[in-house]
């Protein structure tokens, strides 16, 4: 009942990376008064929604961290530091769920 992991392990011989050679001319990639390139914008800040999709999903997941860390409040527990951290996370995640709505940096600048 052998099978080809049950032999002994041979060595695997890795080829050189191919090494880069370059033009003998060192001019720079572009004048200094252009631009280096174009925007390039992803999917991602163009798809209303994507954003409101995964900006509610982060909402709700940092509700969820902070009401949960709530809980031990609500039963008469002092709050310690690890809660406090929890607490702190979770408004984090919820922060960062309202950026992905928001989008601060596409509306800033639109390229048509």
């Amino acid at each position: 009942m052998g099978s080809t992991w049950s032999g002994p392990v041979e060595p695997v011989k890795v080829a050189a990376p191919p090494v880069a050679t370059f033009p003998a001319s060192s001019a720079p990639p572009h004048p200094p008064g252009e631009p280096a390139s174009p925007a390039q914008h992803s999917a991602f800040n163009n798809c209303w929604s994507c954003r409101v999709f995964s900006g509610s999903g982060l909402i709700l997941a940092g509700a969820y961290v902070y009401l949960v860390s709530r809980r031990p409040m609500k039963l008469g527990y002092q709050p310690g530091p690890g809660t406090v951290a929890q607490m702190v996370v979770g408004i984090s995640i919820a922060c960062w769920g309202v950026v992905v709505l928001a989008d601060p940096k596409g509306k800033a600048f639109r390229v048509f």
